[in-house]
């Protein structure tokens, strides 16, 4: 839900009031939750990732694949790994997990790195931090992974879009 702080202010009982203007109707939620005790997060609004955005990512993945020779799913494994963002819980930490090394890990979660290998009880597991899926990213993310993508693909000697036209997608993204 996207909203906009409005006040601040101290009650009798010193604790801080906080007023927040919201972007759709409340009314239903309010009356159910007006009597319980809340989790509340308050965070700079960031706009989702656009369409345009996510396919013109995917164009630059289908180039980069024709000219490498990899499948599509490796290349934006790949670009998601080394350009997208680190996934986060609630508290603002990084998650991440280990599995016996026997495992494959792509049969889990594809958007995976290793970071470790480590040794336990005699058995081995690796260690791997864990990213976005690119439908979770917010503009700024998914302009990130653009760039790297776009950088790839001028590595390879793919023709991308001119800059002008890659800063009109950008301030659409952004919009």
């Amino acid at each position: 839900m996207k909203g906009r702080l409005i006040d601040l202010s101290m009650g009798l009982n010193r604790r801080q009031r906080v007023t927040i203007e919201i972007d759709r109707d409340f009314r239903a939620d309010y009356e159910r939750l007006k009597d319980a005790d809340l989790d509340v997060e308050i965070k700079k609004h960031r706009n989702r990732r656009s369409l345009s955005a996510n396919a013109y990512f995917h164009v630059l993945v289908n180039k980069i694949a024709a000219e490498t020779g990899e499948g599509d799913d490796a290349v934006k494994n790949r670009l998601v790994c080394e350009y997208g963002a680190l996934a986060k819980d609630k508290d603002g930490l990084t998650v991440g997990f280990k599995l016996p090394v026997s495992v494959d890990v792509s049969t889990i979660y594809p958007y995976v790195k290793c970071f470790d290998t480590r040794e336990e009880n005699g058995k081995l597991f690796r260690c791997y931090l864990v990213y976005k899926q690119t439908h979770l990213m917010d503009s700024k993310e998914m302009a990130h992974l653009i760039d790297g993508a776009i950088e790839t693909a001028k590595e390879l000697g793919i023709e991308t879009d001119t800059p002008e036209v890659l800063a009109r997608y950008k301030d659409e993204w952004n919009h």
